[in-house]
């Protein structure tokens, strides 16, 4: 595995981000009983979805070589099932349908995640590969796991949340902000290696046209 420690302009901005978050609390926002909550998650709810038609969009996985197509379909399919969390598979939108409904959903979107693994040579040939070859940004990851995981302190009133909440009143608020750069920092590794898979394709044409003649 490659690590890529160079600090860009995004990641500086997230890890600034995370480090002003726990004063929201501070500030004495109008949480307007749960409405600003509700449009937040609204619009990771989006973000999301967001997040899977963008990466068909851009970059195309059908037209992809065998492996690429697969693990390209398969990184959609993680926004869908984050998108399935993030609303408990529906449930929040559509709370009066019976309960077996969303459990059937969140049975057939992990299934999606774990069976390409299992029955898909190519997908799992291009995971190693790429967990070999690919430099993973240092920086980026370490602040995207630090937000998930100052979400989850939030949420479950873990040892260390006392640091990122002042105010009890304010648990949902934070837990949902944490949210944010944990999602944003997702968004920019996955468009980071799409970029990168693009300037090899673009590259291997290149190099395979035929010469023109001085």
């Amino acid at each position: 595995m490659k690590l890529n420690t160079r600090l860009t302009l995004p990641t500086f901005i997230l890890g600034l981000v995370i480090v002003t978050i726990p004063f929201t609390a501070n500030w004495n926002l109008p949480l307007l009983n749960g409405t600003v909550v509700r449009w937040i998650e609204n619009g990771q709810a989006l973000w999301l979805l967001f997040g899977a038609l963008f990466t068909l969009s851009y970059i195309r996985p059908l037209s992809r070589p065998e492996g690429e197509k697969q693990f390209w379909l398969w990184a959609a399919v993680w926004w869908l099932v984050l998108l399935g969390r993030s609303t408990s598979w529906g449930r929040d939108y559509f709370p009066d349908q019976p309960k077996l409904l969303f459990r059937a959903i969140s049975v057939v979107l992990i299934a999606m995640i774990i069976l390409p693994v299992l029955i898909s040579k190519h997908l799992r040939q291009d995971i190693a590969c790429r967990l070999r070859n690919e430099p993973l940004p240092l920086w980026l990851l370490a602040i995207t796991i630090c937000a998930f995981l100052i979400s989850d302190t939030v949420e479950h009133h873990r040892l260390l949340a006392p640091i990122f909440l002042h105010n009890a009143q304010y648990g949902d608020l934070i837990e949902e902000l944490y949210e944010l750069p944990f999602m944003a920092g997702l968004f920019l590794m996955n468009l980071g290696f799409m970029q990168r898979d693009k300037q090899v394709e673009s590259a291997t044409i290149r190099f395979s046209e035929p010469q023109l003649a001085k």
